[in-house]
């Protein structure tokens, strides 16, 4: 059983990583929201294997189903053209701060597994949804408002670049 849970997670690892570089590498913004989609379900997978099956079906109807959604509408509804900063080569130096930046929680997350190697022999404990919910509602409320006003924030900063780049036109 213990193996078929390692290869589950390998599988849910690679779908991961190779959604990540999908979205990160790719020339077309349609092609990117592909790998992050894929992306979604690989961590919905992971979420699976962590014996939480609502915060799966979350992951996918959040992200999956609307994030995803929307970030493609807004994909589709802007033009986008070859000539903007964006299209600009990667430099060397880009390319090394990326790599920094994509290995530095990778490091982290080895230190904490070389201080602690018993660590990844703990199961998780499972939290009965209703005192998943009423933790959301009473003790992370607050947290919880707050995500739902950075995507306000956001989603606003977006239309409002959006129309300032069809003003200039």
């Amino acid at each position: 059983m213990e193996i078929l849970a390692k290869l589950a997670f390998t599988i849910y690892a690679v779908i991961i990583l190779g959604g990540g570089l999908v979205a990160v590498s790719a020339k077309s913004l349609v092609r990117s929201l592909v790998g992050l989609i894929v992306t979604f379900f690989g961590v919905s997978g992971m979420y699976l294997l962590l014996n939480t099956p609502f915060l799966a079906f979350m992951q996918m109807l959040i992200y999956v189903g609307a994030v995803c959604v929307l970030v493609f509408f807004a994909v589709m509804l802007t033009r986008a053209d070859g000539q903007g900063e964006e299209a600009a080569p990667i430099t060397a130096k880009r390319r090394l701060y990326a790599l920094a930046a994509g290995l530095l929680p990778a490091g982290g997350l080895a230190l904490v597994l070389v201080k602690h190697p018993g660590i990844s022999k703990i199961l998780p404990e499972e939290v009965p949804l209703p005192a998943l919910g009423s933790g959301l509602l009473e003790q992370y409320s607050l947290n919880f408002e707050l995500i739902s006003l950075v995507l306000l924030v956001a989603m606003s900063g977006a239309v409002l670049l959006t129309w300032e780049r069809k003003e200039k036109k």
